[in-house]
């Protein structure tokens, strides 16, 4: 590829996200399905037009996620299998979610955010992006499940990155619908489970812990992690939690979590660590680096940066574990500082 070339796939990349957009919200996985299908016959269903549709399928082909089998006639490559609703590893409502305009506007205002450090998207919606998440039900519910869906692969991967078995009980702070959580005590049947979040996020939590068969051992707690967390866990659980705010408001949640911890308990974060200098396939951590800048203010950090926040809230960083079946994830254990 051409230095040219690079910069031109770049900057179609907002086009390309606006396609798998409409792929989604057209079902076009879902009317291929399993076999190949012509694409007046996946326009008919779809209730749109022949040539229009055609061009997308087209557009979808060369972006790797169909397969164009015959002239006009299209199949479902292995990535496309992500866009249907029904698999478990989907991705539908991550791909709504983060080609939302709710999330797609402040980006417009990046070199905004950039000049002056200010967190674009409450200037352009004029509140914060949890406040607007609170006021609207429907935007809630898709933003828990993209969450839980870009939580599968961590929540298959961490019970086999620690020793759960030494504690007793663990909390999952901002657990959302109780993915992560859901996996651990799976893996981990001795162990019972909080799951703390606000109301809004805890939504979805009764009927996936449910799902799980978890209703008995594991216990909701609504709250604000600003204020307080659960007492009475000897390991506490964050996923994604610390990127999502500035360093004062990330050492305030981490010092909540050493106010509760009992002798000989731990913190673990997951989130992803930034190396020193940048790699060649870091693109997407550094691109969730920004969005955290113009989207809620938060960022993602190095390990040096971890260690700070740690020590700031009265932890000690005890190791960084890779999980290379979760990437970018990693596994940072912290306890008691002294």
């Amino acid at each position: 590829m051409t230095d040219r070339d690079l910069l031109v796939r770049l900057v179609f990349g907002g086009m390309a996200a606006q396609t798998v957009r409409a792929a989604v919200r057209l079902r076009i996985v879902e009317l291929i399905g399993d076999t190949p299908r012509p694409a007046a016959d996946v326009a008919a269903d779809a209730g749109a037009e022949p040539q229009p549709m055609t061009r997308l399928l087209r557009a979808l082909a060369g972006l790797g996620l169909l397969r164009e089998h015959s002239f006009g006639t299209f199949a479902v490559a292995p990535a496309g299998l992500l866009l249907d609703p029904g698999r478990p590893d989907s991705l539908t409502s991550f791909v709504r979610m983060f080609t939302e305009p709710a999330i797609i506007r402040a980006w417009e205002h990046l070199d905004d955010s950039v000049r002056t450090g200010d967190v674009a998207f409450d200037t352009v919606f004029g509140t914060d992006f949890f406040s607007h998440l609170a006021r609207q039900p429907e935007l809630s519910a898709e933003f828990n499940a993209a969450m839980s869906q870009a939580t599968a692969e961590t929540a298959t991967a961490l019970p086999h990155a620690f020793d759960f078995d030494r504690f007793r009980t663990v909390t999952d702070v901002g657990g959302g619908d109780g993915t992560l959580l859901a996996g651990v005590l799976a893996a981990f049947p001795g162990l019972t489970g909080v799951l703390h979040d606000t109301s809004e996020g805890l939504a979805q939590a009764p009927e996936n812990l449910r799902r799980h068969g978890l209703t008995e051992r594991c216990s909701l707690a609504a709250g604000d992690f600003f204020r307080s967390v659960p007492e009475g866990s000897d390991l506490y659980l964050m996923k994604s939690i610390l990127h999502d705010w500035p360093d004062d408001r990330a050492v305030t949640i981490l010092r909540h979590c050493r106010t509760a911890l009992p002798p000989g308990g731990r913190v673990l974060i997951l989130e992803p660590v930034l190396p020193e200098v940048v790699g060649a396939d870091d693109g997407n951590t550094y691109l969730s680096d920004l969005n955290m800048l113009v989207n809620v203010g938060g960022r993602e950090r190095t390990r040096a940066d971890f260690e700070a926040l740690c020590e700031a809230a009265g932890l000690s960083l005890v190791s960084v574990t890779p999980l290379p079946e979760a990437e970018p994830f990693s596994l940072l254990e912290a306890a008691a500082a002294g």
